[in-house]
């Protein structure tokens, strides 16, 4: 989706938490005194805060009009690389910040917290079972990792189910994978399955095949109207405790309990996590302003949007990073 210029990227950290209180209570002084009349930012990287991206420019541009931006999702990785290489004046990244890339110049903000979840076809052969049991962080390890679990009957304690799993991961760098495979003792380049660019085709082909499993955004996973999860998709409920049941608390049927889930805790972490936004150096001018606007006014818009925002005590943090 393109709006117009300076450098923006997003980038997704493992923890974000709830919001407590106000979100004008962050002590950010967002002026825009130091805007200066038809400046560019330009924004690109993780697909798991782009949507949030984009609402936050609507809302920006509505006090700073003379702004532009150029706004595109491609990916933590491409994020990270354009943000160093000077292409862009903010990447979102939706994984860890590696050492090597903070030796080069990354500079980062937490502004928002997501999660990943692990997501099915609605004809799933195995569906009611996986509802009503959940699936542990093992299993899905043995799926994912470590290759031994290849049928859903194997999944759900049936072995007259022979039906196999078709797995499906991202293929290019990005968050949800990186956070996805952390969760199960890895890291992306170990996740087994078929690579499929993009959280939204990932979602797709998952959708369209019965025995299908990858895992998706919350904002790409649940649909943003109705908030129930994307037509012809299912979320599988993660057996936090591990007592072969999908407790009330487990299973996230709409968008509303899974936003929930994530900001008391009772979703794990990883797969929920941190996204941040980073730059080349420490931000300054136009970039800074909507930095801090984004720390400010811009946390009120998560909740609505599908996204948790930061506590009293990270905005804290992460203000006094960008003074």
């Amino acid at each position: 989706m393109k709006f117009k210029t300076n450098t923006i990227f997003l980038l997704v950290f493992s923890i974000l938490t709830l919001l407590t209180g106000s979100c004008s209570a962050s002590n950010i002084d967002s002026t825009n005194s130091d805007v200066s009349p038809s400046e560019t930012i330009i924004i690109s990287g993780a697909f798991a805060l782009y949507p949030m991206m984009v609402r936050w420019v609507e809302e920006y541009q509505k006090i700073n009009p003379n702004v532009q931006f150029d706004i595109s999702a491609g990916g933590a990785g491409k994020g990270m690389a354009d943000t160093l290489s000077g292409m862009v004046d903010i990447g979102m990244v939706s994984r860890d910040i590696k050492p090597e890339e903070v030796e080069q110049g990354a500079f980062w903000v937490a502004v928002a917290k997501d999660a990943v979840f692990p997501t099915i076809s609605a004809q799933n052969p195995a569906y009611d079972v996986l509802k009503s049991k959940g699936v542990s962080q093992d299993v899905f390890a043995g799926m994912f990792i470590r290759g031994d679990i290849t049928t859903w009957g194997q999944v759900i304690g049936d072995p007259n189910l022979k039906d196999p799993i078709h797995l499906y991961t991202r293929s290019d760098s990005c968050g949800a994978a990186d956070i996805w495979a952390k969760y199960l003792g890895g890291s992306q380049e170990d996740l087994l399955g078929i690579g499929v660019s993009g959280d939204p085709g990932l979602l797709e082909v998952v959708a369209q095949d019965p025995l299908g499993i990858g895992y998706n955004n919350l904002n790409y996973a649940f649909d943003g109207t109705t908030g129930q999860p994307v037509s012809g998709a299912a979320i599988i409920p993660i057996d936090v405790n591990g007592n072969g049941l999908a407790d009330d608390t487990e299973v996230l049927a709409n968008r509303a309990e899974a936003i929930e889930a994530v900001k008391t805790g009772e979703y794990p972490s990883p797969p929920s996590r941190m996204l941040n936004i980073v730059t080349k150096g420490k931000p300054d001018g136009i970039t800074l302003d909507f930095i801090k606007w984004i720390l400010s006014e811009g946390q009120g818009l998560l909740i609505e949007n599908g996204y948790i925002p930061l506590t009293q005590d990270q905005l804290t943090e992460q203000t006094a990073k960008i003074q």
